[in-house]
């Protein structure tokens, strides 16, 4: 637009009519140069509507179809698709000769490249305004040369071929679409794009990477009829299918020879074995959609591809204790539904979206052969997380997590995938989740970490009074010993009203001695200091065996610290709840690190139930400014007066 002549911006409609009729010169010179200018000049709206008023579009139609000179050809079909564009008229009232001229430009073997742009576009335009354009361009078009445009070096017709492919694909009906995705098979497109433009040597536009994502969501919902069909149980095929599935599964003997009645108990039983859910009429498990016949087909691939992978994780789960089993046809359903969820089959192709697979191009079946990698994995997680038949639906989310977060990394290769999918193990997701979910309580937005700081008095009091209960029920605890004897028994707890600090010796049988049979009291106003460590005079006196209770030792010292009372905590949590407890009776702060961590604990769980109400909802980092009052308050309604 910066290049638009001031005569454009100022007066759109003088400009119109100076171009109107320059490309109508008789000289050839005027008549370029008003093409040229007219190519820049269309995009503006303004403009456009002056010169389309003038029939100015049916004029370059015209000289589309009379004129064989590429310059003037270049600028006058810019021209005409740039006005096109402003959707002021329709793609409906064009003649059959410009289509034809159109599609000739790009069914030549050699053809200006500028050109051959230009033409690819107004075909893409076309297609997708209507139906009968559709028919009229795919008649006109040879599919042979449209694939030559997408192996060519020019990434702008490359594009441009791709985005005249989709746009072919999509208004299609099933049929067309049908015969259109042989063709693209038999000719290779798919391997041709994983090679020579997914792995080209630049990287892939985002107009590319658009047209790419078109393309694997068209041809991954032609599994969507599949998908939401259910099993037809009067189907004689479908029926051999799964009976097929039962077979491939247990060598049974001649099933001939055996009565109706045996027989059926065998199948019933076989099909149980399966994972079916309904073991006398298996086909009702397939009867909800999705994942309807898609299921059985992934089921049967899987069965057919990789037999001894198959009849591995059948027979392996047909030993396992009935708990523990990891039901095949349960799990196949559900992965099935699973794997349409992630890659959206079913839902037409966003405008905008430009997430495409590589791997998708990297594989034929993509569905089919992801599945065989998933059921394997999924029979893997149930093992590392022991589950049983009530864990189904959690083994489902965690096989979900493994099957997205890998995908997200776009794995290029179905090997790649595989390799990636079986390193992300559960334990690597339990550890990926609560990396996440403290990243997330790292960057919490300011009102919240205000809240956080307004529960911390409330919840070390909290904690306080849990370390003061402690010291109340008491411990017992081993006295030193330098000598080679089995070291006495003493047990130490702090009064009801925690103004006394009872102990004495007990037998070992003693678990929770009353206070009276304590005979040794210290009051807890004489307590002057808690030392822990090597600064204990119990750990400075015998080194050498002290130091495997350095981090277990604490002392208190009384009586203008000449006397000291010694302690060797049972375990470290001990040791933590009564340094904490006696450091709350002297006044001072709580240091260990149970403390700490008891507090992370509570705070974030007082958190999240604050926040319940205000889940997805967007916390702003400062208040809202609160409005000013009103200059009156006439609006209030005065009861008094209906009372009266």
């Amino acid at each position: 637009d910066h290049q638009k002549p001031l005569t454009c911006w100022v007066h759109p409609g003088r400009c119109a009519e100076d171009l109107f009729k320059g490309i109508q010169s008789s000289d050839a010179g005027v008549r370029c140069d008003s093409l040229k200018e007219l190519a820049t000049v269309s995009t503006d709206v303004t403009f456009a509507q002056e010169f389309i008023s003038r029939d100015g579009h049916l004029l370059l139609v015209k000289i589309v179809e009379d004129s064989n000179d590429n310059v003037i050809m270049t600028h006058t079909l810019t021209g005409f698709m740039e006005l096109m564009d402003h959707g002021i008229v329709s793609w409906e009232n064009l003649s059959s000769v410009f289509i034809k001229k159109i599609a000739g430009f790009v069914n030549a073997k050699s053809t200006d490249a500028s050109i051959q742009q230009v033409c690819l576009d107004i075909l893409e335009s076309m297609v997708l305004s209507s139906h009968s354009l559709f028919l009229h361009v795919k008649q006109e078009i040879t599919m042979e040369r449209l694939i030559a445009h997408l192996q060519v070096t020019n990434q702008q017709i490359q594009t441009k071929a791709m985005a005249l492919l989709m746009a072919l694909l999509q208004t299609a009906g099933d049929s067309d679409r049908k015969d259109m995705f042989d063709f693209l098979t038999k000719k290779n497109v798919r391997q041709y794009i994983y090679k020579n433009i997914i792995h080209s040597s630049g990287s892939v536009q985002d107009e590319m990477a658009h047209y790419l994502y078109v393309l694997q969501s068209v041809t991954l919902n032609l599994q969507e009829p599949r998908m939401r069909t259910p099993l037809d149980c009067c189907s004689q095929e479908q029926r051999d299918i799964l009976h097929g599935l039962r077979q491939a599964a247990f060598e049974t003997e001649s099933e001939n020879s055996l009565s109706h009645e045996r027989r059926r108990s065998l199948c019933a039983k076989e099909f149980r074995k399966l994972g079916f859910s309904n073991n006398s009429n298996p086909g009702q498990d397939l009867s909800r959609t999705p994942p309807g016949l898609l299921a059985l087909d992934t089921m049967y691939y899987f069965a057919t591809r990789y037999p001894d992978a198959y009849s591995r994780f059948v027979l392996e789960n047909s030993s396992r204790e009935d708990k523990h089993e990891c039901p095949f046809a349960r799990s196949s359903i559900q992965l099935t539904l699973i794997l349409c969820e992630i890659l959206r089959i079913g839902e037409p192709p966003s405008e905008t979206g430009s997430d495409y697979h590589p791997i998708f191009f990297s594989q034929d079946r993509l569905m089919e052969e992801l599945f065989c990698v998933c059921i394997q994995l999924l029979n893997k997680t149930w093992k590392e997380m022991r589950a049983t038949q009530e864990d189904f639906d959690k083994v489902m989310q965690v096989v979900r997590e493994q099957i997205t977060r890998t995908l997200s990394s776009k794995p290029t290769s179905l090997e790649l995938f595989k390799n990636k999918v079986n390193a992300l193990n559960y334990s690597e997701i339990l550890k990926l989740r609560q990396t996440e979910r403290l990243h997330q309580e790292e960057t919490l937005a300011p009102p919240v970490l205000e809240l956080k700081e307004r529960l911390k008095p409330e919840l070390l009091e909290l904690i306080r009074q849990q370390r003061l209960n402690r010291l109340c029920q008491g411990t017992m605890f081993r006295k030193i010993s330098s000598r080679r004897r089995q070291d006495k028994l003493w047990y130490c707890r702090l009064s009801p009203n925690h103004k006394m600090l009872h102990y004495g010796d007990v037998e070992e049988d003693m678990e929770n001695p009353p206070i009276e049979t304590l005979q040794e009291k210290i009051p807890v106003a004489d307590i002057k200091g808690l030392l822990t460590g090597k600064d204990c005079p119990h750990m400075k006196e015998n080194k050498g065996k002290q130091n495997k209770v350095l981090d277990l030792a604490f002392s208190i010292t009384y009586d203008v610290e000449e006397y000291s009372l010694n302690f060797i905590a049972p375990s470290r949590t001990d040791f933590c709840l009564w340094t904490d407890g006696l450091s709350v009776l002297l006044g001072r702060e709580m240091s260990s690190e149970s403390m700490r961590s008891e507090l992370e604990i509570l705070l974030s769980m007082e958190i999240k139930l604050r926040l319940l109400d205000l889940e997805n909802v967007p916390i702003p980092d400062n208040a809202p400014v609160v409005p000013k009052p009103p200059s009156n308050f006439n609006f209030c309604y005065d009861f008094s007066q209906t009372e009266q």
